[in-house]
Formats: structure tokens, C-alpha cells, sequence
């Protein structure tokens, strides 16, 4: 069993909305701790090889920025714990308990920035599971070299499938872009890459509905169906990469919160949930967009809130969110 460790705040998550999220905690001068159950800060960016639009760096390595948010981080005291697994967050008369698996250690703090962002929604096909890491792959940064002149299939329609099947040609001499729908959700700015690229064949209006492989277990085709004609026919691919959406890693969460359709966390303008004292922050909050630029702002909010929250909380004062988005007790 693991000790009971008293912090101001446990913000669960060490990407781009935890870090700066740290890095604000750390300049009010509160005990911040960030959990992140990898081995290393940065989450989706460091699947990320270039970034392009976060501001003051026309194109960066998705590495090297988180890298830099890091040690920005670390320079205002804020404390980074890797390989932390958050197992569940239940709130009581005393505090919220943050527990991780790995040592049962257990985190008390009157609040929690929740930066979890989210899983990749999987198709659920056959040989799906099968062939996860032998042909299906859902990162393309961490894959893509696998399959240097090799003629693979993107599913999806969002920016995250465009952006990615344009990256996929570095390494492929080929790229079916697969999309159920006829239109695209992705930006315009990022259809007309893919439009333009002649490395990557659109195919509209399909699914697929099984991966198949051969007797030396990798990927030799997929089956797609369409869905006006319901005509099926086989795709000969030696890779699948599925970017279809996330799922918020919400599940840590013991008490209910309120969450829009798709799972994600509801909060006001101040970054707090349905329940005082819980802040969430990037991906797993309901928002129009997830970007780094929108989590590191996520970050900010949240981290100054709870700054306010805190100040009231050692007060024995309650705490009164205003319209305007500032507090008063």
C-alpha cells in the first residue's frame, strides 16, 4: 500500500494542457504534482513529427516542443511523476483521493485538473485486434517508416486522417483515403494538400469491414463495402491506419460528471465541471476544437481558477463564480 501525499492540486496528464496547466500551478506557488503514465511529458504531440500552428514556431518537431514544455514547466516547481497510472479520483468531506496503480500510492488535494485527453476509437472489425501492430496502426509518426514504399489505406474524414495519409507519403508509394461519407470534416486547408498530393487515391462512401492478412500474420488487403451501393471488394493493402475519432479518458472518474454525447466533460467558461473543485483542461473537455493551442489555453484557465479556488478554500470561504468568469467569496 502506498502513502497518502498532500498536494494543492494533482493534475492528471502531462501534455500540452497538463504542462502549462504545471506551469501556472508552479508560478502561484502551489504544490502541483502531474501525473503521466508514460515514460515521458508531451502526450499526442510527441506522435506528432511537425507542428505548424501553434504560435512563434512556424514548423517545430512535435519532440522538441514538448520538450520545451517541460523544462519551461519544471523551472516554476511544478512536480512531473512518469509511469503514473491514475486508477480513480473520488472527491470526499476531506479532499479529492487521486490513486495509481503501479504502487497504490494515493494523492489528497482539494483540486484536480483533469488533462486525460483520449483514446483512438477503434473500427471494430474483424482482424482488427488481430493484426493490431502487424499492419493496423493508429499513429502514423510511430508506424509510417515501417512502410516506406509500401501501398497502405487511411480511414477517416477529420483533419487528424488528412494530415496524417499526407504524412504516410513520405513513406508510402501509395494511400487510399477512405471515408464512409462523401464530404470531408477536415479543414479546407488540409483537403487541398490531400487533393493535391498524387500519392493519395480518395475512395468515398465506403467501410471497411474486415482486415485480412496471410499465413505470416501481416496485413495483405482489406474489405471495404459501400455504403450507397453495397458493393464489397477487396483492397490490396499491406497497412490499415484507422483515424476515426478519440474516446475522453474519462473512466478514472469515480462520481458522475456531466459530459456531452460524445463522453466529454462539460464545464463553464472557468474550466470546472458539474463538480466543485474538478477542472478539466484539452482533449477530454467538450469544445469545438482540440488543438495544442486551445489545450495549452485550457491550461492556463483551469490552473488560475483553481489558484482562486484555493485561495478561497484555505479562507474556509465558499467560493462564487461570477458571469464574468473571475471569482468572489
Amino acid at each position: 500500500m502506498g502513502q497518502t501525499q498532500d498536494y494543492d492540486v494533482v493534475i492528471i496528464g502531462a501534455g500540452p494542457a497538463g504542462l502549462t496547466a504545471g506551469l501556472y500551478a508552479g508560478r502561484a506557488m502551489l504544490r502541483a504534482v502531474m501525473l503521466e503514465r508514460l515514460g515521458e511529458a508531451g502526450g499526442e504531440i510527441l506522435n506528432t513529427e511537425l507542428v505548424e500552428d501553434y504560435p512563434g514556431f512556424e514548423s517545430i518537431l512535435g519532440r522538441e516542443l514538448a520538450a520545451k514544455f517541460a523544462s519551461h514547466t519544471a523551472r516554476f516547481g511544478a512536480e512531473l511523476r512518469t509511469f503514473a497510472t491514475v486508477e480513480r479520483v473520488e472527491k470526499s468531506a476531506d479532499g479529492f483521493f487521486t490513486t495509481t496503480t503501479e504502487h497504490g500510492d494515493v494523492f489528497r488535494s482539494p483540486t484536480v485538473i483533469l488533462t486525460a485527453g483520449g483514446t483512438p476509437i477503434k473500427l471494430g472489425v474483424p482482424g482488427e485486434e488481430q493484426y493490431a501492430g502487424k499492419g493496423v496502426s493508429y499513429c502514423a509518426i510511430c508506424d509510417g517508416a515501417f512502410f516506406r514504399g509500401h501501398t497502405i489505406a487511411v480511414v477517416g474524414g477529420g483533419d487528424a486522417a488528412l494530415e496524417e495519409a499526407d504524412f504516410l507519403t513520405r513513406y508510402a508509394q501509395k494511400v487510399y483515403l477512405l471515408h464512409r461519407r462523401d464530404e470531408f470534416r477536415a479543414s479546407k486547408v488540409v483537403q487541398r494538400r490531400v487533393f493535391d498530393n498524387p500519392k493519395i487515391e480518395i475512395i468515398r462512401n465506403v467501410v471497411v469491414e474486415e482486415i485480412i492478412g496471410d499465413d505470416s500474420g501481416l496485413v495483405t488487403h482489406v474489405r471495404t463495402r459501400n455504403v450507397l451501393t453495397e458493393e464489397r471488394a477487396p483492397l490490396d493493402v499491406t497497412g490499415a491506419f484507422v483515424f476515426i475519432g478519440f474516446r475522453p479518458n474519462t473512466g478514472v472518474l469515480v462520481d458522475h460528471v456531466d459530459h456531452d454525447a460524445g463522453g466529454y466533460i462539460i464545464t463553464d467558461a472557468n474550466m470546472e465541471s458539474s463538480i466543485p473543485g474538478l477542472f478539466i483542461a484539452g482533449d477530454v473537455r467538450s469544445q469545438l476544437t482540440r488543438q495544442v493551442t486551445t489545450a495549452a489555453g485550457d491550461g492556463t484557465t483551469a490552473a488560475i481558477a483553481v489558484e482562486k479556488y484555493i485561495t478561497a478554500f484555505r479562507r474556509n470561504e465558499p467560493v462564487q463564480i461570477l458571469s464574468s468568469g473571475g471569482y468572489t467569496s
